[in-house]
């Protein structure tokens, strides 16, 4: 199985673009075949400009799909791409449902969140698709020896598919340093998810995901996010910019030959 044929540069990190993730996924879960997905928004593409490890991450893994607003219209307005935003969580959803559906035998993990979140976003599930093989959980907050014993139970258990809820970066940076312990599963990092799916949290209206300001809501939802949310602007310079950068180059280039 080969990567994605569609892969993009937004702002130097890669875009992979195609019409069904779950169902790329759920060929590379057959087959066995190790993948970490990234969702990428515009302050994940601010982080990775200040933190090489986490754009090297990001680099590395096998799919990168267009979750944040900024990222999609870069893609749409700069590089005149066909492009419809996936949140990681409707991917997530839509995998959970094809797994259900399609009778696939798939161990299925959630690791994340405060404590107890994890099991009612299990239980949330369960509820959804009885047939399910939902392993196990683990909430994000816990000991070092915690952690210990979580990496000796997927080790064990070999789960096929893991939800990883721990936030950015931490939830990149933490798959990418253990996905050795599962090394032919699919790790993706959900972020918040498992707040929405346990019902400690509720998801924008529909209206505003459709307009691209759900970010607005989450602002509200978490009013300590702003100045996270100050990567929206500079991503928004930044691509402004490296765009020009782009056009000086390509008109040199024009010239010297």
């Amino acid at each position: 199985m080969s990567m994605p044929t569609k892969a993009f540069s937004v702002l130097g990190l890669p875009v992979h673009v195609i019409t069904n993730y779950s169902g790329w996924l759920l060929e590379r879960l057959q087959q066995k075949i190790g993948t970490h997905v990234v969702t990428l928004n515009a302050e994940m593409v601010m982080q990775a400009e200040r933190n090489t490890t986490l754009a090297k991450v990001i680099q590395d893994a096998e799919l990168v799909i267009p979750d944040g607003a900024g990222v999609v219209l870069y893609l749409r307005w700069q590089l005149m791409q066909k492009v419809q935003r996936t949140p990681g969580i409707e991917l997530a959803e839509a995998l959970l449902h094809e797994l259900g559906q399609k009778g696939i035998d798939a161990k299925v993990f959630f690791y994340g969140g405060a404590p107890r979140v994890a099991v009612k976003a299990a239980d949330f599930w369960l509820e959804q698709i009885p047939r399910l093989d939902l392993v196990g959980t683990h909430s994000g907050y816990h000991s070092a020896e915690e952690e210990q014993q979580l990496r000796q139970t997927l080790t064990q258990v070999q789960p096929q598919v893991i939800f990883v809820g721990l936030g950015v970066p931490r939830q990149e940076l933490w798959i990418a340093q253990n996905r050795h312990l599962c090394p032919q599963s699919i790790w993706i990092g959900v972020g918040g998810s498992f707040d929405i799916w346990s019902g400690t949290k509720s998801r924008a209206p529909t209206w505003l995901g459709n307009n691209n300001l759900e970010w607005l809501y989450r602002l509200y939802q978490e009013p300590w996010r702003w100045r996270r949310m100050l990567a929206l602007p500079k991503f928004a310079l930044k691509a402004l910019i490296y765009e020009e950068g782009a056009g000086s180059r390509e008109q040199g280039a024009g010239k010297r030959e």
